[in-house]
């Protein structure tokens, strides 16, 4: 159909216009630097902004990797470039060669001046820093409903403790009344009594993020009995919030990463601690059964049965040694008793009456072994082996007997 034409062959025509224009193909430009984002390939996205409008721009790593400073956001600055189109999305913007600060932007002046108060009110002292629990078991998050923020914070959370209380105050975090909700919902987490609170949103330009750098919010993260992690924007953005709070995080994931133990980590640890424990019980368990076995050992030797046993053996042997010492005396003795028999035997009256001697006997009952003992007349009693006499003596000679 005649005059129709496709958007490519649209976009392409326009194209063309813009690099037919003479003055578009090197511009100057001043303005403040918004939503400036460093990519990992070396190009530099950011806008350009005024009161009155805005202006994409892009330079590309090439040109970046010759620029003397760090491009922030709230930086005013003069670009120079090419005004060109970017046919797949229909849009122009300006290709930038150079870039040249004039000055500090508002808005980052304005942040310059309140992070200077609040520095020299104390806000930020280390001092009023509490610590994050380290098992954080009820957390607390101030942040929209919707967007990649929540969405980061519950993934990053549930995969790293699924067991932790996650409880959402869903704030408005951009716009006129953002710093009073995001306040709110601080204020009544606090007093939820959580163990710690999120306050946060995902990355934007310096006027996206700047409820957090408002008096309210900075008054509600400052009086918080919880403490209070700050998760706003990217890594290279700051907000007053972040040197208020009591610890910042780059981005909302690294927030849960920082709020939320890893259970997995602490599984291992608790694994390795039991494993360790186990170890030194099996230690002391060997200890003590030794000790025990030698407390039984001297228990045994020192128990009343075990004592009674070695007294009533010693009394066995005692008795067993008096036995033989009395059977070697009585055989002693029998044997002496033998030889003293042996001689009385020899020595008895009877035993020399039967060798044929006799007993002489006064008639008063006296043993007369002595002539001097008698006198003729006297009546005496002879003893034989076989009986005994009456006699009378007739005379009395004095004299030793002849061995005749």
């Amino acid at each position: 159909m005649a005059g129709v034409y496709t958007v490519a062959q649209m976009n392409s025509y326009i194209k063309n216009m813009f690099r037919q224009d003479f003055v578009l193909s090197r511009v100057d430009v001043r303005g403040e630097v918004s939503n400036c984002k460093y990519h990992t390939s070396g190009h530099i996205y950011f806008t350009l902004k005024d009161e009155s409008g805005t202006l994409a721009a892009v330079m590309f790593a090439g040109q970046a990797k010759n620029l003397s400073f760090r491009l922030e956001n709230g930086m005013k600055v003069v670009v120079s470039g090419r005004i060109d189109v970017y046919e797949r999305d229909g849009k122009y913007q300006i290709y930038v060669n150079n870039i040249t600060a004039d000055g500090i932007g508002d808005l980052y002046k304005k942040f310059e001046e309140l992070k200077s108060y609040y520095e020299e009110m104390g806000y930020f002292s280390n001092e009023y820093k509490r610590p994050i629990p380290q098992y954080a078991s009820r957390i607390g998050i101030v942040t929209a409903s919707t967007g990649a923020a929540i969405h980061d914070i519950l993934n990053i959370a549930h995969r790293r403790n699924p067991y932790v209380s996650l409880t959402l105050y869903p704030a408005l975090v951009q716009g006129k009344n953002a710093a009073q909700s995001i306040a709110q919902g601080i204020r009544t987490l606090d007093a939820m009594n959580f163990d710690v609170i999120i306050v946060g949103r995902g990355g934007g330009s310096i006027e996206d993020l700047w409820a957090f750098n408002e008096e309210p919010v900075i008054e509600a993260v400052f009086n918080s009995n919880t403490p209070v992690i700050s998760a706003v924007g990217h890594e290279t953005d700051f907000t007053i919030t972040d040197f208020v709070a009591d610890l910042r995080a780059p981005t909302p994931s690294a927030a849960a990463e920082l709020a939320v133990s890893d259970i997995s980590v602490t599984q291992s640890r608790i694994e390795g601690y039991m494993e360790l424990l186990n170890q030194l019980m099996e230690r002391k368990l060997y200890m003590y059964r030794s000790q025990l076995e030698n407390k039984k050992l001297k228990l045994e030797h020192l128990s009343p049965m075990t004592i009674l046993d070695s007294r009533r053996h010693q009394l066995i042997q005692t008795g067993q040694r008096m036995e033989n010492a009395m059977n070697n005396i009585l055989l002693s003795r029998k044997h002496q008793l033998e030889i003293y028999a042996s001689k009385l035997h020899g020595l008895s009256p009877l035993e020399k009456l039967s060798q044929g001697y006799s007993y002489v006997e006064s008639i008063q009952g006296k043993p007369v072994n002595s002539v001097k003992n008698i006198d003729a007349g006297d009546k005496v009693k002879i003893y034989f082996k076989d009986g005994n006499v009456d006699a009378q003596v007739l005379e009395v000679n004095n004299g030793k007997i002849s061995d005749n």
